[in-house]
């Protein structure tokens, strides 16, 4: 039961916010955005903020979405983790890699992912667990990437979703 009541799912005001949140997840309002609408501004550029970078980074999805997951399992946001699991999946990950990010403070020395992988998940890690990040660990992320722009990207995705985790934590939000 989440902490503060939802906004009606069948809301339609503000409408150019409404429009656009429904628009960027495909006709419907998640309970996510139900909360956030509790405040028109904060949904509405939570809506393009999330936007850009679900949609609009080079970051490779998969990655994005393996730190995704990653920051899900550590913060324990059930509901971002439901949602992102699949798309994972759908990105080019397996069922097993979903099993094994459950238990990810393991999965940087899990045979089922690669060294690029590994290097998202202990970069993804240490930002969600300790906030600084050891200069060895920044270091085989961006030589993993390999470009400064993915770099950028990968350290803005995981800081995002801690953020989307914590929201979804303190305010009870469960998976639909």
């Amino acid at each position: 039961m989440p902490r503060i009541p939802f906004v009606s799912a069948d809301l339609d005001e503000p409408a150019a916010i409404v429009d656009a949140i429904r628009k960027r997840r495909g006709g419907k309002l998640l309970d996510l955005d139900r909360m956030l609408l509790n405040s028109p501004a904060l949904a509405a550029g939570w809506n393009v903020y999330l936007g850009a970078v679900r949609e609009q980074l080079t970051l490779a999805p998969k990655l994005r979405e393996l730190a995704i997951c990653g920051v899900a399992a550590l913060n324990r946001a059930d509901y971002e983790f439901v949602h992102h699991a699949p798309l994972f999946i759908r990105e080019g990950g397996t069922q097993a890699q979903v099993e094994a990010l459950k238990e990810f403070e393991r999965a940087s020395s899990s045979i089922l992912f690669d060294a690029t992988e590994r290097a998202v998940i202990r970069l993804t890690l240490e930002m969600t667990r300790n906030v600084d990040v050891h200069e060895e660990t920044f270091a085989a992320a961006a030589k993993a990437l390999g470009s400064p722009q993915a770099m950028v990207e990968l350290v803005a995705s995981i800081a995002t979703y801690n953020m989307v985790s914590r929201f979804l934590v303190a305010m009870a939000i469960q998976p639909e």
